[in-house]
């Protein structure tokens, strides 16, 4: 694997283009960083932002960047030379960002902050003009709950065609909103505990969250049906499916805080690649010396990037012994030809 030194503290997130030959990483340091996926050069930062970066989005042109920093506020940037378009502040640190298909509008999310709730913010952002408004378009206000405990958005993803916005939060649950009025559409309970991350394939059909309840779920994006179910012995910070194959990448470990307390090996942390129909575990990757908090495969399917809480990002290429693995399916004799005789012992 390639190992890629650019930030200074743990790694909060990274993300390939649409094209899948840039990759962006951004971490509790302030300065998100572009790389070339194929050879790990850093091509630029993006500077300006005073607090972690929690997330960042690319749109399908790779013309304009969105990030979402503790600073309370996103940015949007020119991908191509990293200057900043503009700033758009929020009442409290802002967790995540999205581009909706047609990349004409992006939503937030942002943590309560002293007497302000945590929002779901949306802006309109048309790429034919070059003054865009501070205040959304659309606020959401989301009110403690009825045990009185804030609640704490994680994601957000803007649903095929932007029907409706998927929020992901702390205490497990998915809502859906309507993205014209706001109103809340829909509700799952998909975690008993906080879901960490939700990635989507490419064709929006399925998404698979993970938590930290050590489970990653696989759902339908069409009628939110649970589908299958990862198990593992470790909080899981990040799960994204493959383009390629019928496979699963987890990522985790323990929390960040209790690494020093357990007795694994050095560099024992690893990413997990389970079947997706049979939900069975088949292979690992080691490499981290802390838990993995953010993976992502490259579209054309031949390499995965993973960043951890140890700083570094591991670019990863797959082997051929990788690419021509055939899925096991269990196969059927076609008709006319006889089973294979299995040679006794």
């Amino acid at each position: 694997p390639i190992l890629l030194k650019g930030h200074e503290r743990s790694i909060t997130c990274v993300k390939y283009n649409y094209d899948g030959d840039l990759l962006f990483t951004c971490s509790k340091d302030h300065t998100p960083s572009i790389w070339r996926a194929e050879d790990g050069d850093r091509l630029g930062t993006f500077n300006g932002h005073k607090g972690t970066i929690w997330d960042l989005d690319c749109d399908k042109q790779t013309r304009r960047v969105l990030t979402a920093s503790a600073d309370a506020s996103a940015k949007m940037w020119k991908a191509e030379t990293g200057e900043c378009i503009k700033s758009f502040p929020h009442q409290g640190p802002v967790r995540g960002v999205a581009w909706a298909e047609g990349d004409q509008m992006f939503a937030t999310i942002s943590d309560p902050f002293v007497e302000h709730n945590a929002k779901i913010c949306i802006y309109d952002v048309p790429s034919d003009q070059n003054v865009y408004p501070d205040t959304p378009r659309v606020e959401i206000d989301l009110p403690k709950d009825h045990a009185n405990k804030r609640v704490n958005p994680t994601n957000v993803v803007w649903m095929p065609l932007n029907e409706s916005l998927l929020v992901t939060f702390d205490n497990g649950l998915i809502r859906l909103y309507d993205p014209q009025t706001g109103d809340e559409v829909d509700e799952i309970v998909a975690h008993e505990k906080k879901i960490n991350r939700i990635s989507f394939n490419r064709e929006k059909t399925l998404f698979i969250t993970s938590s930290a309840d050590y489970t990653a779920k696989l759902f339908d994006a069409l009628d939110l049906k649970h589908h299958k179910t990862y198990k593992t012995d470790r909080p899981v910070n990040d799960a994204v499916i493959s383009e390629t194959k019928d496979h699963i990448l987890l990522g985790g470990g323990q929390e960040a805080m209790s690494v020093t307390t357990t007795s694994g090996k050095v560099g024992k942390f690893e990413t997990r690649f389970f079947h997706l129909v049979y939900e069975e575990e088949f292979g690992t990757v080691k490499g981290h010396f802390g838990p993995i908090n953010a993976l992502a495969i490259n579209p054309n399917g031949l390499s995965y990037a993973s960043g951890a809480e140890d700083g570094y990002i591991r670019l990863h290429f797959f082997d051929k012994s990788y690419l021509d693995m055939k899925d096991p399916v269990p196969e059927e004799p076609i008709d006319g030809e006889e089973e294979e005789k299995k040679p006794e012992h």
